[in-house]
Order: C-alpha cells, then sequence, then structure tokens
C-alpha cells in the first residue's frame, strides 16, 4: 500500500484553511465567544466539524504561488470567519446599549460591573437582559443555527473565493444603524415612561417648590423603572426572535457581499 504524499499534503492544506475560518467564526460568533466557554470546547468543536466540512466539501477548487499567496489565503479566510461572526454578534450587544440607555433614566448607569463572559465593563440592566435574551436565543437554536451558517459558507464562498467588495461595506455600515435603533426599540417602554414621569416631575416643582422634587424623583424614577421592566419582561421573546432574524439577515448579507459570482 503506497501513500501519495503531495495528495495528503494537498489534503492538508484545505483542511487548515477551513479550520481558520471555522476557529474565526467562533472567536466572535454569539455564544461561543465568551470566555466561560471553555477552550478545549472551542479548539475540539473548530477541529472536529473543521474535519466534517471538508469531509462533506472536498472540492474546493483554489490556487495559491508560494508562501505568500498560502498566507493571503489564510488572511482571507480569516476575513471571512471573522466578518460573519462579528456581525452576528453585534445583534446581540444591541441589547447592552438598550441596557445603557435604560439606566441612564432610572439613574443606575454608575452602577457597572465587569463580566468576566465578555471582558467588559456592562451596566445592570444590559447584562439582566443580555443574558435572559441570549438564554431563550439558546433555547431557540442559535448555536445550531451559527454552525449550520458557517458549514453553508462554504456552498457560496468556497475556499480563497471570498472577495471584498463594496456592497459589503455598505452592509457593516447598515449593521451599525440597525445597533442602535434595536437598542432604542428595546429600551422604548421605558423611555417613553420615564421622561413622561420627568414631564410631570417638572410642572410638580413648579406648582409646589417646597418639594424637594430632586431627592422624591430620584426614589420614584428607580421604583417605576424597574415596575416598567417587569411589565415588559413579556416581551423579551419576541425581541429575541427579532434578534434571531435580524442575525440570520445579517449573515445572509455579509456573505453576498463577499460573493465573488
Amino acid at each position: 500500500m503506497t501513500v501519495n504524499a503531495d495528495a495528503l499534503f494537498t489534503q492538508w492544506e484545505l483542511y487548515l484553511l477551513i479550520l481558520v475560518r471555522v476557529a474565526s467564526f467562533l472567536y466572535t460568533a454569539p455564544f461561543f465567544s465568551m470566555s466561560n466557554v471553555p477552550a478545549r470546547t472551542k479548539i475540539g468543536l473548530a477541529v472536529f466539524l473543521s474535519y466534517i466540512i471538508m469531509c462533506v466539501f472536498p472540492e474546493q477548487g483554489y490556487s495559491y504561488d508560494g508562501v505568500i499567496g498560502y498566507a493571503i489565503l489564510v488572511l482571507k479566510e480569516s476575513i471571512v470567519g471573522l466578518s460573519i461572526g462579528f456581525c452576528a454578534n453585534l445583534c446581540i450587544q444591541a441589547v447592552h446599549f438598550a441596557g445603557y440607555i435604560i439606566d441612564i433614566n432610572i439613574g443606575l448607569s454608575m452602577a457597572t460591573m465587569y463580566d468576566p463572559a465578555t471582558k467588559m465593563q456592562v451596566n445592570l440592566s444590559g447584562q439582566l437582559y443580555y443574558y435572559v435574551v441570549l438564554l431563550l436565543m439558546m433555547v431557540s437554536g442559535l448555536h445550531r443555527f451559527l454552525i449550520q451558517a458557517i458549514v453553508d459558507t462554504y456552498t457560496v464562498i468556497p475556499v480563497g473565493a471570498a472577495t471584498l467588495r463594496p456592497a459589503m461595506y455598505n452592509t457593516v455600515i447598515g449593521f451599525i444603524a440597525d445597533y442602535f435603533v434595536i437598542g432604542f426599540r428595546i429600551a422604548l417602554p421605558v423611555f417613553i415612561t420615564l421622561t413622561l414621569m420627568s414631564c410631570i416631575l417638572g410642572i410638580m416643582s413648579k406648582i409646589a417648590p417646597q418639594m424637594n422634587m430632586f431627592a422624591i424623583g430620584m426614589q420614584m424614577k428607580i421604583m417605576v423603572g424597574l415596575f416598567v421592566m417587569y411589565l415588559t419582561v413579556s416581551l423579551l421573546p419576541s425581541v429575541s426572535n427579532f434578534l434571531m432574524e435580524a442575525i440570520k439577515g445579517n449573515i445572509v448579507d455579509i456573505v453576498k457581499g463577499m460573493y465573488a459570482g
């Protein structure tokens, strides 16, 4: 039994290119990018998933010239994985922005905490919303969709076929604009309620100037804000469904932006 060294080396090159895209995607994708997911789990999933992809899509036509050419292919594959994962993660991070708006209106903007999972300084409301929405999305099959999405990219963008077109940059700018829109829509009930309450307190301060509205308003804003958050907690499943659809749309748009066909 003879072993074809050239064919084996070619398969190894293909496997490494697939591994770069998958590992880059898992590094920035929602849930998988969290630091409390064990590194061994991430590496093992990337290695195992890359092997399956290579078996399912063995015919990946690519060419390069020398070490520099192969390094360019590695860079292109890493950009594909990082871009798809980042755009998917951007939608969920909008929940933190919504929590920041809520905390500013309630008066808890100074009460921040360090989240070891995301390695960021986060606010209390944003952290609460983030984990509730993430849990709902995981129950809805977010992890399965993300894995299926990175596998399906090889049917549209084979190894080495990614092209950074101007449409991709327009898509990313649109994502950033949607980031603020989605975050503000999540915080809208609390924002409107507390804005009306501020107007009422302003009118009362003119009617009864002897009352210290500043001291009263601080406690009332916290109580009313928490009460509105309690009333609107039933809307979080709708928020998670909306973010799931946004993630799917973002992934499709970014893949279209890198499709050379």
